[in-house]
Parts: structure tokens; sequence; C-alpha cells
């Protein structure tokens, strides 16, 4: 059988696949096991299926469990952002495991773990400016965790640092690999499913004669106002649609609607002031890629004309048990707290203590920031918040604006609830960390096609993330 000849060439051949100026690789074959290996092999997979059985007889949810962890493995394997990207869901989970973890927090230190290893290096400079912000505000706070020795404070000085460090990680290890659309749409997927299951509870209630606030219960055990967080999140992404996430317009204008339902049902009034917040800032600030309409704006100003009712009310009602005049005694204990340690603070996490009468968290991110980390503390929040929110709003604004939104939706959203909580912190930052790693995504897509481009090599139409 003849083969092809390249000019000049005597009898060279050449592979159909490999281009006229590489040779393929020769392919070589693996040695074969022997005996010993072979035994050894067997006696590990039998090993192996012994452990499996012992394991599984005890309790039959580690069989899910197992299976899980090895699909987990394998998927890595395959994709080693696999793990990050399948656990956005997850991130809506609250739910504790062993009583203490919630399932978001569990999920996400379990992703931070591949996203630290196998993102995409070098990290971009916004997002090492931004850990540069968050890591000026752990210093800050190590100063109560030495001043005030006990567990609950050193663990939550990691756990905060896992919510907004950590978190960033994940979302550009995400972005930057190119996944920025599927767990974006994971992450929609799953708010949708918490919408459902509000609307339900909400329709359930209504017929029972109840008109009040929605709280879910198993399977997902959320609280009015984590539902009206994250389903605000959710809404806001719709509401911005950046065009590197190619969704289509007609169905996130239906998603933004079917979301700010479940907040409405939620009656969750940070939520819906965060996410006015966050939609005045996008309907005003001029995309080069998109034109907003602004009748978007008659909306929130009537959105926020009812909430402020709604709060004069409950002042002028004179019943001292209700949401607003608890959180006026709330600070005023909190005031009382934070003087008797005035620095550096009682503590993070200080209500977990036996050390004051009061035992609950302050309703307040300020107040919170307070009694826990003192003058020092407070300040290193405000700082690393006022940074995050100038490095984000210096970003090209087709990927920066929604990570804008996100990270002062969370701020806004922590005036007037409880700000260290779980989910409500890590989505925000993971989502932000998403957008940054889709622009370094797209960045880098760009200087390979120039590359090849320039090297005459031909390309495979990819689309952008």
């Amino acid at each position: 059988m003849s083969t092809e000849t390249e000019p000049g060439t005597v009898n060279e051949p050449r592979t159909a696949t490999a281009p006229s100026t590489v040779s393929a690789a020769p392919r070589t074959r693996l040695p074969q096991p022997t005996l010993p290996q072979r035994i050894a092999l067997a006696a590990g997979v039998a090993a192996i299926g012994v452990v499996l059985v012992l394991t599984t007889s005890l309790n039959p949810w580690y069989t899910l469990g197992i299976g899980a962890l090895l699909l987990v493995i394998a998927l890595t394997l395959r994709e080693p952002i696999a793990l990050p990207v399948l656990a956005m869901p997850a991130l809506l989970l609250v739910n504790r495991v062993g009583g203490t973890l919630s399932v978001s927090d569990f999920v996400l230190f379990a992703a931070f773990w591949p996203a630290l290893l196998f993102a995409r290096r070098p990290l971009g400079r916004t997002l090492r400016n931004l850990l540069w912000a968050n890591a000026f505000y752990q210093v800050t706070v190590l100063f109560t965790v030495i001043a005030n020795p006990y567990l609950a404070n050193a663990v939550e000085w990691v756990h905060s640092w896992l919510l907004v460090g950590g978190a960033l990680l994940v979302g550009w290890a995400i972005g930057a690999a190119g996944w920025a659309r599927l767990a974006v749409v994971l992450y929609l997927t799953g708010s949708a499913v918490v919408t459902v299951a509000a609307l339900t509870q909400f329709g359930m209630n209504l017929a029972a004669g109840n008109t009040g606030a929605v709280y879910l219960n198993e399977p997902f055990l959320m609280h009015k106002n984590f539902i009206g967080c994250v389903l605000a999140f959710a809404a806001v992404v719709v509401y911005a649609r950046p065009r590197w996430l190619r969704l289509n317009n007609l169905l996130c204008l239906s998603l933004f609607g079917f979301f700010l339902a479940g907040i409405l049902v939620s009656q969750s009034r940070q939520a819906l002031i965060g996410l006015a917040v966050a939609v005045t800032v996008i309907a005003l600030r001029p995309d080069p890629s998109r034109r907003r309409s602004k009748v978007v704006l008659l909306a929130v100003a009537v959105a926020a004309v009812v909430v402020g009712f709604l709060v004069q009310d409950q002042l002028e009602s004179g019943d001292q048990y209700n949401s607003a005049y608890q959180r006026l005694v709330w600070f005023g204990q909190s005031l009382r707290i934070w003087e008797q340690y005035p620095v550096f603070g009682a503590g993070l996490r200080w209500w977990y203590t036996d050390r004051f009468d009061q035992q609950f968290q302050p309703p307040n991110a300020e107040f919170e920031m307070l009694s826990s980390g003192g003058l020092v503390g407070l300040v290193g929040f405000l700082v690393m918040f006022a940074a995050m929110l100038v490095i984000l709003w210096r970003m090209d604004r087709r990927f920066g604006t929604l990570a804008f939104v996100l990270v002062l939706m969370r701020f806004v959203q922590g005036q007037f609830d409880l700000f260290w909580v779980a989910a409500q912190v890590s989505i925000p930052f993971v989502l932000a960390g998403i957008c940054l790693g889709a622009q370094e995504h797209v960045r880098r897509r760009r200087l390979d096609e120039d590359d090849h481009d320039h090297r005459g090599f031909a390309l495979t139409p990819r689309s952008d993330p």
C-alpha cells in the first residue's frame, strides 16, 4: 500500500491526525502485571468489598454516602473542577450534618480543596486583590481570637475566611475552567426548587387561613429570611443576565418574576431591599452589550415605600415583641456588651459562651462586628467591603457589574438581619468568583486564539462561557 510523501522526502509516512510538521508518537504497550501483582490486586479489591459490606450493614445510609464519594472521585479524575461545579445547588442546603455543621458549609469545605489544588494559575489580579482585602479583615479579627481564647472563637475565625476567601476561590476555579454557565444554571435550578417549595407552603398556609411568612420544614429547614436572601441572589443573576452566561432573555424574565414571587411569600424585607438596590445599580449603570429599561425603577420605588410603611407600622403598634422592637432591644444589649470589650470585642460567636446572660446573634452586621471584634474588627470589616466594592466596580462591566451587586446585596441585607450566616455569605461570593473566573477564561481563550492565528493553525470553534 502506498503512502503519501512530503515534498523533498523519501517514503516518510505521516498519520492523518498529526499536523504536517509533527510526527505521530508511537503507541506503547503497557507491561502486563505479574502473578504476584495480580494476587495483590485481587486481594485489595476483596478487602475493599469486605469494608463496603461491613460499613453498609451498620447503616444503610452509608451506601449512598460511599457511592457519592466514589462518584465524586471518578468525576474529579475526569474533570478536576467537577466537585465545585456540582456543589452549587447543595450550597442552598442549611440542614445540619451531625448537629453542628450545615450541609452548605460542608460542601463548600469539600469544594475548596479541588479548587485550591486545580484552579487555573496564576490567579487573576482582581481575585488576588479581593483575597488581600479579605486577609486584612482576617488579621484585624485575629486580635479578638487571641484576646478571647475559646474554641468557638477560633473555629469561627476559620469559618468566616472560608465563607469569603474560600468561596471566592471556588467560584474563580469554576469560571476560569470554563464551567461558569453550567454552575450558574445548577444554582438557578436549586433556587427554582426552593421557590416551588415556598409557593407550595404558602398555598397550604393560605388554605388554612394563615397569611404569615413562609418557613420550610423537612427536607429544607429554611427560615423566611434565608429563603428571601438566596432567592434574591438568583433573581439578580437572571435580571442582570450577562451575555457570557448565554441565558435566554424570555426565560430570564420569567424566572425573575418566579423568584420574586418566592421572595414576596417569604416576606423577607431585607431580601427585597437588597434586591431593589441591586436592580437599581444594574438599571442605572450603562452596559456596552445591553440596553435596559428604566421602568423597573418605578417598581423599586413602590417596594421601598411599602417596606417603609411596614416597618413604621411595627414601630407605632406598641407591640414590644414584634421584630422591629426586638431588634432595637438587641442593638442596645450589643452595645452594652461592646462597652465591656471596646477595642478587640468579646470574641466571635460570644453568644455561644456562658459569659453573658444574653444568648443572641446581633441582627446587624456592624453591631455584630462591634460586639465580637471591637473597634478593630469593625474597621477591618468595613475596609474589606469598601475595598472589594471598589475593586469590583473597576472591572470590565460585562463581568464586574453582576459581581459588584452580589457583594453589595449581601452587605445591604446584613444591615437588617444576621450577617455571618453560612450560605447567605458564601453564595454571593462564590457567584462573584465565577464572574471573575469567567473573565479570565475569556481572556485566555482570546490569547490562545490570537496565538493560533499567528501560527497559522486552524481552530476548533468553541463558544465563550
